[in-house]
């Protein structure tokens, strides 16, 4: 079953949820830290060069509640935590690739 177009309005508002959750400094670069495999927290604090660690908590707390990721324990031991992109995660990555290339190209 296909869902029926957005209309002009709702398809606005979309795209306003989504620049607003996006457009939150590192939410794209956590995203885009997972896109080709699973990483703790250590791993991705020292990938995200900048980001402190609450403001990394602070993220992945709010992507995982978002749905883009899922926080998997490992019981150990030792204890280990790591986070990977869920199928709505892999589905955003070929349009914030295509937005990448956009930027890139036309933004000073």
């Amino acid at each position: 079953m296909t869902a029926a177009p957005l209309t002009c309005k709702e398809r606005d508002a979309a795209l306003l949820r989504a620049f607003e959750f996006l457009g939150r400094r590192w939410n794209a670069a956590v995203l885009g830290k997972l896109q080709d495999r699973p990483a703790g927290f250590r791993e991705l604090s020292r990938a995200i060069d900048g980001i402190s660690d609450s403001v990394l908590s602070n993220r992945l707390s709010s992507l995982t509640s978002a749905g883009l990721i899922v926080r998997s324990v490992d019981e150990g031991p030792p204890v280990s935590v790591s986070y990977q992109l869920t199928e709505a995660g892999r589905a955003l990555m070929p349009a914030l690739g295509h937005i990448a290339v956009w930027a890139d190209e036309h933004l000073p």
